[in-house]
């Protein structure tokens, strides 16, 4: 997930909102439809930040078995850093 999508649709909300004077499409006014999306857009950038900036964790269980059957269990536990978001 990028950037771009939340902050286009920012801008088209806020051009919605306040580049038009009470006007109506239908049952909906222009303006309400622009901060709606103002909202949403708003919702998505935060939820894309969040996301970008949780650790990640890995587990791995190796199990083996010896010659004589017995068997022996490993667990490694890792946490990691996500990526860095690209540069623009």
């Amino acid at each position: 997930m990028g950037f771009g999508g939340p902050i286009g649709l920012i801008v088209i909300g806020l051009v919605l909102a306040l580049a038009f004077n009470e006007q109506q499409v239908g049952p909906l006014e222009v303006i309400t439809l622009g901060w709606i999306l103002v909202i949403a857009g708003v919702l998505w950038l935060v939820l894309t930040l969040v996301q970008q900036n949780t650790k990640r964790r890995h587990t791995t269980t190796a199990t083996t078995t010896d010659a004589q059957g017995r068997q022996a269990s490993t667990q490694r536990t890792s946490e990691s850093d996500p990526p860095a978001p690209p540069a623009v």
